[in-house]
């Protein structure tokens, strides 16, 4: 058995994990889901929730082989950035068939919440799973503690991009730093940051939150006169 030390200590540094990691969940959750009707969006917080969980419980199983495989974190980082950069976008007519568009929507929504989720699950599963000590016990209690936080945290989040929507463009620049920070952070090219500055790290992060903004915004101008010629010729 373990001892209260052996198990009140690694719970506090899991709790600690999961909020400041499960946050990343809760704002791409929050982003994704910001255009969808009220009653779906209570959905899709759920929906993502669940596939983050579900992300941490094969990823936990698959811990030690997966931080064995190069560039797994890069790929994820590309992802990720990719993604940012797509939920800058704003909100496409979907048509007349609203009901078509509201379900093509959702879906379009939970599809994006789950990639996020499967790049950044991974970060957060290595830092329960270190603080875990091999205990399958305090792992599942971690995953378990993730489960309110990601949902209390995306619906707070979604309550603030309703409020102050400005804040879209901070959520998404902060999924580019975390895509940043994560891809450099990839041990294939660990031999290559070794030798570097330790500050080029972060460098790097607000370079990618930077970039999904610039670009972000950039097409989303292209887009909006794109809309306009379409208006005009018809």
């Amino acid at each position: 058995m373990m001892s209260d030390s052996q198990f009140w200590v690694p719970l506090s540094q899991i709790i600690v994990i999961d909020i400041l990691l499960s946050g990343d969940n809760a704002v791409v959750i929050a982003l994704a889901a910001r255009n969808l009707p009220k009653h779906q969006q209570r959905w899709a917080i759920l929906g993502g929730t669940a596939g983050a969980v579900g992300m941490r419980i094969v990823f936990a199983a698959a811990v030690a082989y997966l931080m064995n495989i190069p560039y797994l974190k890069l790929v994820g980082g590309v992802l990720l950035l990719w993604i940012a950069v797509k939920l800058v976008l704003p909100e496409r007519d979907g048509g007349k068939d609203k009901e078509t568009a509201a379900r093509t929507a959702w879906w379009s929504a939970i599809g994006t919440i789950m990639m996020a989720d499967a790049v950044m699950s991974l970060d957060n599963v290595i830092g329960i799973a270190a603080a875990a000590k091999g205990s399958i016990m305090l792992l599942s209690i971690g995953l378990a503690i993730s489960i309110p936080i990601c949902i209390f945290g995306a619906t707070l989040v979604l309550k603030l991009l309703g409020r102050f929507p400005t804040l879209v463009t901070g959520g998404c620049a902060l999924l580019g730093w975390i895509a940043g920070d994560i891809g450099y952070s990839d041990q294939a090219i660990a031999a290559i940051t070794a030798g570097l500055d330790p500050r080029w790290h972060y460098v790097v992060a607000g370079g990618c939150a930077v970039l999904v903004v610039v670009v972000g915004h950039g097409l989303a101008r292209h887009m909006a006169r794109q809309r306009r010629v379409v208006d005009i010729a018809e």
